[in-house]
């Protein structure tokens, strides 16, 4: 995810030079056939590029909308993640109650703190899963047998999930929880496996093409006409203006299609999963009073974090 408010020229020019370089190109073209052959036959009518350019601009705009909307949605997604579980992490240390000695009861402390490392397997998963990426940073948080298990299943962090189920549900049968508590915890794990069904949906969910293939035609289209009207009037420098304007309605598009997908792996638009699964392993940790605490992902060249 970009941070910086100011983007570098150089990341701006790499990622849309190709745009410019075909705008200059079609309105080559396009000059080229209006001297030739259109000029001699009529004066090409500049009524249609304004209406079109007035259309496309809406086009677009309403495109771009709907993939903001869907990247948006990806954070709040995460954002719930991130939240629930911390609160999962908290309700699971203070829940567990204590015998009347003071001292905790039998093993509590060890189920505790496999449902919260397991959590954080979880979180690594899932997000492997969202980029199809193959990292093992979670194999540090599972035991031999766990991992043998999840290797069995397709969807490894619905396994994970139904292990979590079975830990809580013997803390609550060895009477180290409620009634009360363990549906509060349980409630989490609902949570987790909600969020992770509404992250999926817009992984697999393919934007309609449509828009992509319609918007990017429309521009040529547009470039064309508006090369040929301002042709008339001034001549070779209706290339120019003509390969600026193809250049903005390009470049805007293509920002939209970056948004669409906001899960994609070396995205630098996307959501910064390593950056929050890491600060939720580092407050997880910490609130297990563990030593070993992994740094965390910090910018690159203060411009973007994935």
């Amino acid at each position: 995810m970009l941070i910086t408010e100011n983007v570098r020229l150089n990341r701006i020019l790499s990622g849309t030079w190709k745009n410019f370089v075909f705008s200059i190109a079609a309105c080559s073209v396009a000059y080229i056939i209006n001297e030739l052959f259109v000029k001699s036959l009529f004066s090409f009518p500049v009524f249609i590029p304004t209406v079109l350019g007035t259309a496309l601009a809406f086009f677009i705009g309403f495109n771009n909308n709907q993939a903001y909307d869907r990247w948006w949605e990806a954070r709040k997604i995460w954002g719930s993640l991130i939240n629930n579980s911390r609160t999962f992490a908290r309700e699971l240390i203070s829940y567990t109650p204590n015998n009347k000695d003071g001292k905790e009861k039998e093993n509590s402390s060890i189920v505790r703190e496999k449902l919260i490392t397991r959590h954080i397997a979880f979180l690594y998963i899932f997000k492997n899963n969202l980029r199809n990426t193959a990292h093992e940073n979670y194999l540090n948080y599972l035991s031999a047998k766990e991992i043998e298990m999840i290797a069995t299943h397709t969807h490894q962090p619905n396994a994970l999930l139904l292990l979590q189920s079975y830990d809580l549900n013997a803390l609550y049968k060895n009477e180290n929880l409620d009634g009360f508590r363990f549906i509060e915890i349980n409630h989490k794990l609902t949570a987790f496996g909600e969020d992770m069904g509404k992250a999926e949906r817009i992984k697999n969910t393919v934007f309609p093409t449509t828009y992509y293939f319609y918007a990017k035609n429309f521009i040529w289209i547009f470039i064309y006409c508006v090369t040929m009207a301002m042709g008339n009037s001034i001549g070779m420098w209706s290339v120019l203006f003509g390969s600026l304007l193809g250049y903005v309605f390009f470049t805007i598009q293509a920002i939209g299609q970056k948004l669409v997908n906001p899960f994609e792996k070396d995205n630098v638009m996307g959501i910064p999963l390593d950056q929050m699964t890491r600060n939720v392993e580092i407050t997880l940790l910490e609130m297990l009073h563990k030593k070993e605490i992994p740094d965390s992902i910090v910018s690159l060249n203060a411009d973007y974090v994935m």
